[in-house]
């Protein structure tokens, strides 16, 4: 089965509080929006593994390419 934007998006969905979330791609390469009061007071990498960690092996086994971009709620609306 071909992972699906929809897909990336319910995984993350799942394992990470999310105000907003949007995911896009093609199929191999995939961009995602993810905002989540959980990212407050992190730094980049750190708010990169809490999306990781939601993802867990799929990471590794479906997903070939994920570019993000995580802010918390307040830097969304900024």
């Amino acid at each position: 089965m071909s992972t699906t934007p929809e897909l990336i998006h319910s995984y993350i969905e799942k394992g990470l509080q999310c105000t907003h979330l949007q995911v896009e791609g093609d199929g191999r390469h995939f961009s995602a929006l993810i905002v989540s009061p959980e990212f407050a007071g992190k730094r980049p990498i750190q708010r990169h593994q809490l999306v990781y960690a939601a993802l867990g092996d799929r990471m590794r086994e479906e997903i070939h390419a994920l570019s993000m971009k995580t802010l918390t709620p307040d830097e969304y609306q900024g």
